[in-house]
């Protein structure tokens, strides 16, 4: 018989102390007990999860595939208070626009995004590619064959969600994300530093299908 509040502790030492998000298959093989399983794992987080939202400014997400703490959006004015000082990874207003522009089309190629931005993204890309938020996920198959560029794991991990599917409507990711982003350890230098270019959401809509296709790329 396994002692559920014990192993509960574990979890929630090792969700606390990581310093990315952990996976339920990576917490039980830490854990490495035979009647702790998957759904013993995930059971046990959705208790940690409710006794945090009842008694705790931290929450524990489901993030990029895996399981973090952060602090809850209402008490995010006194983390900028308290970071306000260090030099943090901030997005540009341009660079969030491209992100924006992959995320919601992805697979898509450079000359494809500055068409919709209507200037040269050469430089946001090289950037957001040394920065881990975007990746080559191939070519297309058109004259030339230009690269494909898509999201990854850190995009997931900096902004805080689960997949591709959970992104918001698009005037509410760049708005978030170009005026309510959170220093994390990992926010180190500015990123981008061209002037702002506004996207017609016209022209940019979530694929779904395409979304769930690139989740499972990015795993």
């Amino acid at each position: 018989m396994i002692d559920k509040k014990f192993i509960k502790g574990i979890i929630e030492t090792l969700i606390f102390i990581a310093d990315k998000p952990l996976s339920i298959s990576k917490i039980v093989e830490l854990i490495n007990e035979p009647e702790v399983d998957e759904s013993v794992v995930k059971e046990l987080i959705t208790d940690l999860q409710t006794e945090y939202i009842n008694r705790s400014a931290i929450e524990i997400r489901e993030v990029a595939g895996g399981y973090q703490m952060a602090t809850k959006p209402e008490f995010s004015e006194y983390v900028r208070r308290l970071y306000q000082d260090r030099t943090l990874l901030r997005l540009s207003p341009a660079a969030v626009e491209t992100l924006a522009i992959i995320a919601y089309k992805q697979p898509i190629t450079k000359a494809e995004i500055e068409e919709i931005r209507g200037v040269d993204c050469t430089t946001v890309l090289e950037t957001l590619l040394q920065r881990r938020l975007i990746k080559i996920v191939g070519r297309k198959e058109v004259v030339g064959k230009p690269l494909l560029y898509g999201t990854t794991q850190e995009f997931l991990k900096y902004f805080g969600i689960n997949s591709l599917n959970d992104l918001p409507p698009i005037e509410q990711f760049v708005e978030q994300a170009t005026q309510e982003q959170l220093p994390t350890q990992e926010n180190v230098e500015t990123v981008g530093t061209e002037p702002t270019i506004s996207i017609s959401t016209s022209e940019v809509t979530v694929d779904q299908t395409t979304s769930a296709q690139n989740d499972k790329q990015q795993e």
